[in-house]
Parts: structure tokens; sequence; C-alpha cells
């Protein structure tokens, strides 16, 4: 090491020094007083780019997407007081999706801490439940390590966010730079490999299966273990469905895949789910959203075999019978190898079962009314599907927008679909969209969204114009909170309150307002040729409002407290 390379830097240099070894490209943040001197170190280096958002909020959405469509690890840098406070939606969705993403936040001086100082919080105690871990560095000797750790553990085991809390003295005191080549912590060790013996007994359980059925979630995609997945699924021939967050993992457009589960899921796959006799969870939880009623889904009874890196995740919800813990790559990877030595071949009577899937699939669940005088969003979907070739990056806010976004656009490659599901979170798909053009320069980024989600961040149409991001906007407007309006119409006796938009922008004025395009499409013979015109401006974000069929219900829908087996197909069914 030179004598340069040893002399005494800032905390602030130290950050942006861990940064680069790190490998980091784009950090999303938004300045602020506990933060300048981290700032000014930014200005002075070139081994990543500063992307300024227009609200804290934004900045963790990005960093989150970012990861999400890349599996590199997110970066976001926020001040103390309002901007970490700003910032805890964002955690809380990177949190209970699992995501991994480093948070960097300004905090008042060490000795101003406890004593209500200028724009202070306590950061560790108000994110303590919405990350993975949380550290406050309080010595500048230990910034450097920590930051490293903070890396591992947002990237290890179950992944998750990790917020490291920098006092604005730590970052302008001196200590000499080392960044740890590897991390050994004693407290935290995760398991990747699975146990040969309960492997060897899932093998032996699905060879034997009648009603087999494949059911995993978004932690075969964080995992890179799609690949696997896809070797798995054809090797058996048996039915698979994916969750929500883990649309993608296996390709849609193949027969073997049953739709999605759970509440708006298909009824072949809610079907298949209920009256399997040997169900293999893989990375997925079992959470209300899937499985419905957890007292319905045990009356059927089934063998259940569950791969999770999170043991806490295991028979948290549903008991299983052969728990396997282990990162599902290395599992699938040993499941694979024992498959290909067994003798024995999947048990002939999967045909029959084959044969019960497909007279539910001849429901035609997804099938809705078509319309020549009002757009019905689910033909949106259709079409942008058709134009992308189903090859876009795709994004959605929440709502009635994204659970049509989910049924209607085949997903055939995984980290395509960027949403969240865990928290529900308004807001999140145009800040998604920055985060994965930012990690995908080039591609196909479209953003599927409702107005009321999309005004929730509007204001980052500003940080597109800067930054030259240009993903194509689909808003889906009904003037209603779309989702809520359902659930109103069937739980509440049709009383609308409060979820009718009753004042909405121009939103074709409002984008050009920003130096974007906008198109407003009123006609079903209109959505095709507006979807090829705004893909066509290769270098322009296009804002196009498709204003929508506003009765339109997402459909079919397994109600709260219900069962699998007790889904509505439609209004018919009420």
């Amino acid at each position: 090491m030179s004598n340069d390379a040893a002399a005494p830097i800032t905390g602030a240099e130290i950050v942006v020094r861990c940064l680069a070894e790190e490998g980091v490209k784009h950090v999303f943040g938004y300045p602020g007083g506990a933060v300048l001197y981290i700032y000014d170190a930014i200005f002075k280096q070139d081994k990543f780019q500063h992307i300024l958002v227009r609200h804290e909020q934004a900045a963790v959405h990005a960093a989150d997407a970012y990861s999400r469509s890349s599996n590199e690890v997110g970066v976001c840098l926020v001040t103390s007081g309002p901007g970490v406070t700003n910032a805890v939606t964002g955690l809380s969705t990177a949190y209970m999706d699992s995501i991994p993403m480093v948070v960097i936040s300004g905090q008042v001086p060490t000795n101003a801490i406890g004593q209500d100082a200028f724009q202070e919080c306590d950061t560790v105690g108000i994110t303590r439940p919405v990350v993975k871990h949380n550290f406050l560095v309080k010595d500048v000797k230990d910034l450097a390590d920590t930051i490293k750790k903070a890396f591992y553990i947002a990237r290890t085991g179950r992944p998750g966010p990790v917020l490291v809390d920098i006092p604005k003295d730590v970052s302008m005191q001196k200590a000499t730079f080392s960044y740890p080549k590897e991390v050994e912590m004693r407290s935290y060790r995760p398991v990747d490999k699975g146990h040969a013996g309960q492997i060897r007994k899932a093998v032996q359980l699905l060879l034997a299966a009648e009603r087999p059925m494949i059911y995993t979630g978004g932690g075969v995609i964080l995992a890179n273990a799609s690949n696997e997945l896809n070797k798995l699924v054809d090797k058996l021939g048996f039915p698979v469905t994916n969750t929500l967050m883990g649309l993608g993992a296996y390709r849609a457009t193949d027969k073997k895949f049953v739709g999605m589960p759970g509440m708006h899921g298909t009824y072949e796959a809610n079907m298949a789910m209920q009256h399997c006799d040997v169900l293999i969870a893989i990375g997925a939880r079992f959470d209300d959203r899937v499985i419905g009623n957890p007292k319905h889904f045990a009356t059927n009874p089934r063998k259940i075999i569950h791969i999770d890196i999170d043991p806490s995740s295991i028979s948290k919800r549903v008991k299983v019978d052969i728990p396997i813990v282990g990162n599902v790559k290395d599992v699938l990877v040993e499941l694979l190898s024992q498959l290909d030595a067994a003798e024995q071949r999947p048990n002939p009577a999967v045909q029959k079962w084959w044969q019960q899937i497909e007279d539910w699939r001849g429901r035609e669940c997804l099938r809705y009314a078509t319309s020549d005088e009002l757009i019905k969003p689910q033909s949106v979907v259709e079409k942008l599907w058709e134009v992308t070739g189903g090859d876009a990056y795709v994004t959605s806010d929440v709502g009635q927008h994204q659970m049509w976004a989910a049924q209607y656009y085949p997903f055939d490659k995984p980290r395509r679909w960027i949403n969240s599901g865990g928290l529900g979170t308004m807001g999140v798909g145009l800040p998604y969209a920055m985060g994965v053009q930012m990690a995908n320069p080039g591609a196909t980024v479209a953003c599927i969204t409702g107005e009321g989600s999309i005004q929730m961040n509007i204001q980052e149409l500003a940080t597109c114009k800067q930054y030259h991001l240009t993903p194509k906007i689909i808003l889906l407007n009904n003037r209603f909170l779309g989702m809520v309006r359902q659930w109103q119409e069937l739980d509440y006796g049709s009383r609308y309150s409060e979820s009718y938009m009753d004042s909405l922008p121009d939103f074709e004025k409002l984008a050009e307002a920003y130096g974007h395009v906008g198109m407003r499409i009123e006609k079903p013979g209109d959505v095709e040729g507006a979807l090829r015109d705004a893909f066509a401006m290769k270098d322009r974000l296009v804002f196009m409002n498709f204003i929508t069929d506003r009765s339109e219900n997402v459909w079919p829908m397994v109600k709260t407290g219900k069962g699998l087996s007790e889904m509505l197909l439609g209004s018919e069914d009420l």
C-alpha cells in the first residue's frame, strides 16, 4: 500500500470508497444538511452516478426496483429527520418483498443525539421493524467494516434492506481506509445447502404423487433459480403456479403453467392447490393472499414439501411435512441431481390429474366481455403484451391495474415483473420504472398505473426528464380508486365512500409540462395504434391516459375469509 493510500481520509470519503469497492454504479438520493459532507465527496468522484430524485420515498423505491430487475444491491442516500421518515415506506416495501438494499442515512452529530436537535429522529428505532438490520456508526474507524457488513447482510440468506445511520461528525472525522475482503459474523450464518436426506424424501414423495402441484414464489427469482425451476417442471411434467412475486420464474406461455394462485388467481391454479395430494412450495410463504383461509386450506389432506432460505417461514402459516432449509438454487440443483439418479419415474396417474386440470381450465376464468364503445383495461394489457412481444420490463402500482397486469401479461422471464407484493404500496410504479431503466439501459420499460397511484410520486417525471429516462406510462384511468371501489361494491352496499376521484388533472398537459409526450385514448379501436406509436418513440417518455370502463372488476376473486375453492368467477356468482 502506498503512503498516499494509507493517508487518513474523511468518513464521507470512506463511504464513497466503500460504494466503489462494492461495484455500485448508481445511487439514488436527495441531499440535506446531515449528509452534505458525503455529497461533497460524491461530487469529487467518478466511480458511480448519483440520481437526484424529487422525494426520498422515490429514491428508496427506485433503488428497490434497480435491485429487483438486476440482482444487484440497490443503494440510496437520504438525510436525517424527514429524509429518513420519508424513506420508511420504501424500506417497508423492500422488507416485505425481501429485496437486497443498502440505505445510507445522515444523522445529527453524535453529541446532539437525544437532544431533539434540528432534523433529528431516532432512525434506528423507527426503522428497526422494517429492515433486515440497521447500524448507527459512532466511530469513523468502524465505518468501512459496517458498510461491508451491510452489503453482506443485505444480499445473503433471505435478502432484505439494511440501513446505515451516519452522524454528521463521523462523516467529517478522519481514519485510514481499509475495506475488508470478507465478513465473519458469529451471530449470522445463513444456510445455503439443503439437507440431503430431506431432499431424498421429497424426491420419493414427488415421484409417488398422483395429484402433484408445484407452487413457487419470489424466492425462486431472488435466488436466480429460474433455470433450475424450468428444468424441474419440464422433467416432472407437473402443473406449476407462480405467485404474484414469482411471475416469470416459470414461463407463463407454457401449458404446464396454470396461472397465478390466490385472491385473484385462476380457477385452475386455486383448485389444483386445494385438491393436490403432494404440494411442493419453493421460495413461497403461504401468505393470506395466496391460500385464503388456512383452516379451509387444511380441510383437504395433502403432503407438503417446503423449500425456503428462511427457517422462520416454514410451518409459519401452514404445517408442512418435509421442511428443507436452504438457498432455493442450491436445493433445486441437488433435487434435480437426485431425480436424475432415481430409477423411478413420475406416477402415470398424473395424466388423469391433468385431465381434471384441463376441465377446470375450460371454465375460462379470465374471459371478459369486450366492447366497441368502452376501453376494457384487460384489453390494454393484452395489447401491451402483443406490442412489446412479451419482452418488456413491466412495473406496476397497486390496485386493479396491478392484478390485470399480472393476469393478462404472460411473463416468460424472471425479473421482468416489478411490483409491490407484500406491502401493496401505491406510488411505486414510476420510481420503479426509473430504477429498472437505470439498471437496464436500452430495455423496453412499461409502467402500468392508476390515476390514484400515479399522483403519489408524479413529481418523478422531473427526474425522468433530467436523466433522459423514457419509460412508457400506461394509465388505466377509471376515475375511481378502483380496488377500493370494487370492495365497496361487493362488501359495503355500493357505498363509494371517498373512492371517486372527483378532480383529476389533465394528465396529457401535465406530462407535457414536465417535458414529455402526453396522449389521451378513449376508443377501443385506438388502443393498439397508440401503444405502437408510443413505443416507437424510443427517446421520449410517453404518458398514455387510457379512459377505461369504470365499472370493470377484477375476476376471479376469493373474498377475505374464504377458501381457495370458494372463488367468485364474476358478478353472476354474487
